[in-house]
C-alpha cells in the first residue's frame, strides 16, 4: 500500500504541469473577456494569426453544440480517467506530464462551461486571403492536444517494445 505522502510525491509532475496550464488558460481567457469585445479581434500576424473573442457551446470544432450537460458529464468522466491513470502510472514522469496537460486543459474548459455556459476561444490561425481559418481555440485546447499527443507517443513506444 502506498502512503498518501508517497502518492503526492509521485504525482508531482502532474500537478506541476496542470496548475500552470490551468492558470495560463484562466488568465488569458479573462484578458480576452475584459479587452476584446465578443466577436471582435486583433490581427497579430496579418493574414495568418488573430486574437479573436469567440465563444463555443460545443466541444472541439463545435461538435455537440448546446449540449452543456453532456459535455460536463464527459469532462467529469475524463477527470476520473486522468486520476485513475495518474495512480496507475504514478512512477512514469512521461505519463504524469501527459496527464497533467490533460488535467489542466480539461479543468480550464470545464470552468468555462460551468460558469459561462460556453467556452471562451481566442486563438485563430488561417490564410486570410483564401478565407481559410482553423477553428478558434484556447490555451486549454492546446494543453489537451499536447497531453493527447504525449499519450499517443507513449502508446507507440509501448507497442514498438512489444513487437521487437
Amino acid at each position: 500500500m502506498i502512503s498518501p505522502f508517497q502518492y503526492l510525491k509521485n504525482i508531482l509532475p502532474l500537478i506541476m504541469v496542470a496548475i500552470p496550464a490551468l492558470l495560463l488558460d484562466i488568465v488569458t481567457k479573462w484578458l480576452v473577456r475584459m479587452h476584446i469585445p465578443k466577436g471582435d479581434g486583433y490581427s497579430i500576424i496579418p493574414g495568418f494569426f488573430n486574437l479573436r473573442h469567440d465563444r463555443n457551446t460545443g466541444a472541439a470544432f463545435g461538435i455537440l453544440s448546446d449540449q452543456r450537460t453532456l459535455l460536463v458529464v464527459i469532462t467529469i468522466a475524463a477527470l476520473i480517467f486522468i486520476f485513475v491513470y495518474s495512480f496507475r502510472f504514478r512512477n512514469s514522469r512521461w505519463m504524469q506530464t501527459a496527464l497533467g496537460f490533460l488535467l489542466g486543459g480539461a479543468v480550464g474548459n470545464f470552468i468555462d462551461r460551468i460558469y459561462l455556459g460556453e467556452v471562451v476561444d481566442f486563438l485563430q490561425f488561417g490564410i486570410e486571403s483564401k478565407r481559410l481559418f482553423w477553428p478558434t481555440f484556447n490555451v486549454a485546447d492546446v494543453s489537451v492536444c499536447i497531453g493527447a499527443g504525449m499519450l499517443i507517443v507513449y502508446l507507440f513506444r509501448i507497442q514498438n517494445r512489444s513487437t521487437n
